[in-house]
């Protein structure tokens, strides 16, 4: 592989975030109306909502650490690839089948488990494949597939909704096989990745998780990435029974609605990674976050559908600088032989956001309604900028220093 940036190749392992996006949209738009058919309580829903989190909370930084060591004839990435989206496939389309409560709770945890054993391999050969200096670009490429997915969920399952509830996922089970099927075809490691190689090290979750706190710039983007993900994640997870319960709207047409953030974020991805190179990772996500802010509380004086679907546009541009920066920018603070280990701290962080928000929100909107749920969002956006604005951006600082010599 040249030193150039491979588009082709990064659009190619982007169908590995396109299936992941598409899968975990169809599942926070449609799973919490399904769970309401048998729980009334929304706490209680966002705890199931969140259950097979606690197993991913452990899953993904051991997969992230032990496929930086592993070292088999398909790579290192690969052969949790092969295990993981055909067993996601496959709970995705059992999902609908289920014929009781405790049924529906294990088709969601197996699925998600299974997603858990491939989101951190996939995500692991994007800079795998990629110069540090293309890493935004090629991040902002492979979001740009993920957006596809996510408007493939909201658009066409909404619509697929309304005629049978299991056809949304039929729809992400079959994608994620076809996903499969052109990862494991075109992506081969021991030729594409640069420089490839194993670590020597015996490397564990506790070497890289020290090695993140010792690094303030990496402890305190973690902590960022915490605390937006906590505030997106809930309005997410808790959007479509927002609309159903405040705002009188059908639950397809508040799944419909937050599509406009994915529409948004799906053309604005790829310019936020040449932003995100141009001026900076951090002064990007800072930008993001405080559009993010701006919009949330615009968005909690606002029932008029039409206007919130125009606000959602513009979110989905501040979302894109901050997802699309965010996690190139933790892979270069990584050691070497570490970016799977970092890999998995950021979807361990994103993770712990998972597990605490829907149930912390849900409580929430049992207790005071939902007109307040945009401020919740609100308070921890903010608390993700006192966050971020503690981290260095050391790509500014040489670039200056080069601009300065």
């Amino acid at each position: 592989m040249d030193s150039g940036f491979n588009f082709r190749k990064v659009l190619l392992l982007g169908f590995g975030f396109f299936a992941i996006s598409l899968t975990w949209s169809v599942y926070n738009a449609f799973m919490p109306k399904i769970l309401s058919d048998y729980i009334g309580s929304s706490a209680l829903i966002g705890f199931i909502m969140t259950f097979d989190n606690y197993f991913a909370l452990f899953l993904q930084p051991a997969v992230g650490m032990y496929s930086d060591r592993l070292n088999s004839r398909f790579g290192r990435r690969m052969p949790f690839i092969m295990i993981g989206m055909p067993l996601a496939a496959l709970f995705t389309f059992l999902i609908p089948f289920h014929q009781s409560l405790i049924i529906l709770i294990f088709f969601i945890v197996c699925m998600n488990l299974s997603m858990s054993v491939f989101r951190s391999p996939v995500i692991a050969l994007m800079p795998d494949l990629t110069r540090t200096e293309h890493r935004s670009k090629a991040n902002s490429v492979i979001n740009f597939m993920g957006g596809i997915g996510a408007l493939i969920a909201f658009f066409i399952g909404s619509i697929l909704w309304d005629y049978n509830e299991g056809f949304p996922f039929y729809l992400a089970g079959f994608l994620i096989l076809i996903s499969f099927v052109i990862l494991f075809h075109f992506i081969k490691e021991k030729r594409d990745v640069i420089n490839y190689e194993v670590s020597e090290e015996k490397i564990d979750f506790k070497v890289g998780l020290r090695s993140a706190i010792k690094n303030k710039n990496a402890l305190f983007l973690l902590l960022a990435i915490l605390s937006w993900f906590i505030g997106f994640n809930g309005i997410e997870t808790f959007f479509t029974r927002y609309g159903e319960e405040y705002l009188n709207i059908k639950v397809s047409a508040a799944s419909f609605s937050f599509a406009f953030i994915s529409l948004a974020f799906l053309i604005f991805a790829i310019p936020a990674g040449f932003i995100g190179t141009k001026i900076g990772k951090k002064r990007s996500i800072v930008i993001g976050i405080i559009g993010i802010i701006f919009g949330f509380i615009v968005l909690f004086f606002l029932k008029d559908i039409l206007f919130i679907r125009f606000v959602f546009l513009l979110m989905g541009c501040f979302w894109a600088l901050v997802n699309i920066n965010s996690y190139p920018f933790l892979a270069e603070m990584a050691p070497v032989g570490f970016i799977g280990t970092y890999t998995g701290l950021y979807y361990l962080f994103a993770s712990i956001a998972n597990i605490v928000s829907p149930p912390l929100l849900g409580a929430i909107l049992d207790f005071i309604g939902f007109k307040y749920m945009f401020l919740y969002g609100t308070f921890f956006i903010i608390v993700s900028l006192f966050m971020i604005l503690k981290v260095r951006d050391n790509t500014t600082i040489e670039r200056n220093s080069n601009a300065s010599a």
